[in-house]
């Protein structure tokens, strides 16, 4: 299998009602690449559904953003952080 193949992708929840994509990613930056930040949003209403997705370009960053951002206060305030490896 390719190592394109393979996502490392956190889910973020508790998160604030004016988070962005934008903050989200810049939150999460510290911990490594981001190759992706996204709020979930309600189709009807297009508000934040208060949680959404981080994916990593490697494993360790993955790693590291979930321990290191679990019930962390902040501007994002996510309350929950857990992540996984997609193939």
């Amino acid at each position: 299998m390719a190592s394109a193949d393979v996502e490392f992708r956190c889910f973020v929840g508790g998160l604030a009602w004016a988070t962005t994509d934008s903050s989200l990613q810049e939150a999460f930056s510290a911990y490594g690449d981001i190759l992706e930040s996204k709020i979930i949003n309600d189709r009807e209403t297009g508000r934040s559904r208060g949680f959404g997705f981080v994916t990593f370009r490697d494993e360790k960053a993955m790693r590291d953003a979930i321990e290191g951002m679990n019930d962390t206060p902040g501007e994002v305030v996510p309350q929950k952080v857990a992540g996984g490896v997609r193939l």
